[in-house]
């Protein structure tokens, strides 16, 4: 039997149109025309990335249609970062100072990573953290953290 394979990433969002702000500032590619809107708002996008990870935005209303044991906690984000490369080094501080100018937490400012990366850390609107990583640069490796 073969291994599944990781098609997307489903978020359950309370605000479509803050969060679609978010991720477009972030440098998403998502056309008005792929958001499902009713009379009542935003409810649903699917968000095609490169590599065919599919990102799937939906409201917590239409989540409580399709999802029978869906609960809205009150609490904002979850144990998982939400992670996205950019071509270089310098692209990690550039997103995350736009980012943040904006009005975005940042949570890990840039900084040199152990494993070779430059990496930093934002908050979506949600709470979500989504890392920024730069290519993995192997002469900048050191050793990881004594834990």
């Amino acid at each position: 039997m073969p291994s599944p394979l990781l098609q997307s990433l489903n978020l359950v969002v309370h605000d479509m149109d803050t969060t679609l702000a978010f991720y477009r500032r972030l440098g998403l590619e998502i056309p008005e025309s792929s958001v499902w809107r009713t009379a009542s708002g935003a409810h649903h996008v699917d968000v095609q990335l490169p590599g065919g990870l599919g990102l799937d935005l939906d409201s917590s209303e239409l989540a409580a249609h399709y999802n029978a044991g869906w609960r809205e906690t009150g609490s904002a984000g979850g144990r998982c970062v939400i992670g996205f490369s950019v071509a270089t080094r310098e692209a990690v501080d550039e997103r995350y100072g736009e980012l943040t100018a904006a009005g975005y937490p940042g949570l890990q400012p840039p900084y040199d990573a152990f494993w070779g990366a430059r990496y930093a850390i934002v908050e979506d609107p949600d709470g979500n953290p989504v890392g920024l990583m730069s290519p993995v640069d192997p002469t900048r490796r050191r050793p990881g953290p004594a834990l």
